[in-house]
């Protein structure tokens, strides 16, 4: 019997990396989809039988191409990639932010175009998008990031409409304070990993580890009734505001 395939988006590093991993470890043949091609191919490497595609994913003719390679229908579609530009809105310029809204919306807008509608033709099939606590409560300098989240937990939520009839299920993960991929020159900093460490109820960072087995859970048979949801992975850092300023 075939292997099930998972498509992961920003698969090369970071986040991508251990989704990819955890994947394989569950049975799915991988593919590795990276806008650099040699971070797609070590990890595909790594795996054995994954299968490495370098791909922009704001391009549609790219992406038909690299969905063609494959050779068959994804049963899981993971959008991870994703940018981020740090600065003051005010300040940012209007082809950066259009950057981070093509990378983080549109990108993820074009791939469940492309599979969604191969996975309502098989009538079968998961989609999880990679969204941010950002999503939900932004926080300072994380400007367009912050907006194209916002939208994508949205998009996943009207997806999940048009697919579910369909026997597609489209869910996103909402990861907080992440020991990794993009994050990791905000956490190089020991003062600033301190504090926030601190505010997260659990009182540690998330681990790439952590995302990938939400995603896992999501897209597996232990989740068949859920869809058009937003699963926060924060260690309860979103609820924390108020247990940060004290009554006394």
């Amino acid at each position: 019997m075939a292997k099930p395939l998972a498509l992961v988006t920003g698969g090369g590093n970071g986040i991508g990396a251990d989704i990819c991993r955890a994947a394989h470890a569950d049975g799915y043949r991988v593919a590795v989809l990276d806008a650099r091609g040699d971070a797609a191919q070590a990890v595909a490497s790594e795996l054995g039988d994954a299968i490495a595609l370098t791909c922009d994913v704001t391009d549609e003719h790219a992406v038909d191409a690299a969905l063609a390679r494959l050779g068959a229908v994804p049963d899981l579609l993971v959008n991870n990639a994703g940018i981020v530009k740090f600065g003051h809105l005010v300040d940012m310029s209007v082809a950066d932010f259009r950057r981070v809204l093509d990378v983080d919306l549109l990108g993820v807008y074009i791939l469940c175009r492309a599979v969604g509608r191969q996975m309502r033709e098989r009538g079968s099939g998961n989609i999880v998008n990679i969204s941010s606590i950002n999503a939900i409560t932004p926080s300072l300098g994380t400007n367009a990031y912050a907006a194209a989240k916002a939208g994508l937990v949205n998009l996943t939520k009207l997806l999940a409409l048009e697919l579910g009839p369909h026997g597609v299920r489209v869910n996103s993960v909402s990861p907080g304070f992440v020991d990794g991929g993009m994050s990791t020159p905000v956490f190089a900093n020991p003062r600033t990993r301190e504090i926030r460490t601190k505010a997260v109820p659990l009182r540690r960072l998330g681990a790439t580890s952590d995302i990938a087995q939400a995603v896992l859970f999501l897209a597996s048979d232990a989740a068949p009734y859920i869809t058009g949801q937003d699963l926060g992975v924060d260690g309860g850092l979103v609820h924390s505001v108020l247990a940060q300023v004290p009554r006394d």
